[in-house]
């Protein structure tokens, strides 16, 4: 059995104590060698050592998981972070494509993430900033959004999207400049995720991004003109969102 060392960094008491035991309790490889409640705890802690697993809250008293991450740019220590049930924090975390554990969590999600951790599955510092940005400014649009494709994660900018397109599983994103890419998830995940940025799903197969589209066309079913010529087809049962939605543009 591989030994890993982990630090956890939490500003509840109680909360800290209960990943405490759950680790020990249900992860025997795992030994707890520190605890902290506030960034400069954890500060002390790691400057002391780095662990193999640092489970990093995002707020904390006297600060966030971001300052400690700042304090130390070069921690080689797998993050996994364990966030409240907060919409803000959740729809970040999806914007910036990162995993993390949502408090209360399940033992399965526990699981996961610390055998996510163990396998070398790490953000990288575009993924952070993304994180970051989308979690200072909660009330703002987001600038970026993470993408994972095959075999590689893509930072863009949300309003280089013109479109996407659902293929099975996966969605083709389109881009202003004539580029595409595929991204392992379905175009569902998107909609949900972009509803309220000015992406409208106007086709059970079809994505766009609003301020892209040049021309409704009502005739032959019903379909959108974009920009850069290219044509989307509307569905009847999304015909009056889509006509609504262009009206307040």
């Amino acid at each position: 059995m591989t030994k890993h060392t982990a630090i956890l960094v939490d500003d509840i008491p109680s909360a800290l104590q209960l990943l405490e035991n759950d680790i020990e309790q249900k992860h025997p490889s795992i030994t707890v060698i520190g605890k902290a409640k506030s960034v400069v705890e954890a500060a002390k802690l790691l400057r002391k050592g780095e662990p193999d697993i640092l489970f990093l809250d995002i707020m904390l008293g006297d600060g966030t998981g971001f300052d400690v991450l700042e304090i130390f740019p070069n921690l080689r220590s797998k993050i996994i972070f364990v966030t409240a049930s907060d919409e803000y924090a959740i729809r970040a975390f999806k914007f910036a494509a990162i995993d993390y554990v949502l408090k209360p969590y399940s033992d399965q999600d526990l699981n996961t993430a610390i055998e996510k951790a163990t396998q070398q599955i790490q953000p990288d510092k575009q993924q952070l900033s993304v994180l970051k940005d989308s979690i200072a400014s909660p009330n703002q649009r987001p600038n970026k959004i993470s993408l994972h494709t095959l075999d590689k994660i893509i930072v863009v900018d949300l309003n280089d999207i013109v479109r996407c397109k659902s293929d099975n599983n996966y969605t083709e994103f389109f881009f202003q400049d004539g580029t595409k890419i595929l991204v392992t998830k379905t175009l569902k995940t998107f909609a949900d995720l972009l509803k309220n940025y000015q992406f409208l799903r106007v086709h059970q197969s079809h994505l766009v991004n609003v301020s892209y589209v040049k021309a409704f066309i009502k005739s032959d079913g019903g379909y959108l003109v974009l920009k850069d010529k290219n044509t989307v087809p509307v569905s009847v049962r999304k015909r009056a969102e889509v006509i609504e939605a262009l009206n307040t543009i």
